[in-house]
Parts: C-alpha cells; sequence; structure tokens
C-alpha cells in the first residue's frame, strides 16, 4: 500500500469545487476538469479553447464584434456564460496570492 502523507481539507463534492493546492497541480487539474464537466462538458472546453468570440471581417481584418451587437444566434453560439461561469469556479478556489 502506497504511503500518502498528504492531507486533504476538504473531500470530493458535486456541489463545491475543489481547493488549488499548487504542490498537487496535476491531481488539481484532474478533479477540477470532472467537476467543470459535471455541470457542463463546454465549461471544460472553454478553459482549453478560449470562449467563442464573433468577429466581422473589414478590410481583409477580422474584428470581435462587440458583446452588444451580438446576433441571437452568435450569442447562442458563443456560450459567453460558460466563460464567466468558469471565470467564477475557479478564482473562488484561489487564495488572494494564488488569484
Amino acid at each position: 500500500m502506497a504511503n500518502n502523507s498528504q492531507n486533504f481539507t476538504e473531500g470530493a463534492s458535486i456541489n463545491k469545487s475543489p481547493l488549488f493546492v499548487e504542490e498537487t497541480y496535476p491531481f488539481w487539474k484532474i478533479r477540477m476538469k470532472t467537476f467543470l464537466e459535471s455541470i457542463d462538458k463546454g465549461l471544460w472546453d472553454v478553459v482549453v479553447n478560449g470562449p467563442f468570440v464573433p468577429t466581422k471581417t473589414v478590410n481583409d481584418k477580422k474584428n470581435y464584434e462587440e458583446y452588444s451587437l451580438w446576433t441571437l444566434d452568435e450569442n447562442k453560439s458563443a456560450h459567453y456564460d460558460y466563460d464567466v461561469r468558469d471565470k467564477n469556479i475557479i478564482s473562488s478556489v484561489l487564495t488572494l496570492d494564488e488569484f
């Protein structure tokens, strides 16, 4: 049996995101990925790929479209709330120094 001296300050929960511990980042990342996917798979996709932001091409240059100008279809495609929800969840597990 492996000797694990790691003490956990919290257990696994489907309602509370795992607290960040720098020394065990790989373990935390797996737990956070699972936690986010359990809420909605799109949340983890936004962490990996970033949020979809509609663009308009003007004079062969892509420009990000202002949020207030997005169409209903662009809003649905963007899942903009995923980005905001991710930021809220991840920032809630960090101390002030880590943030």
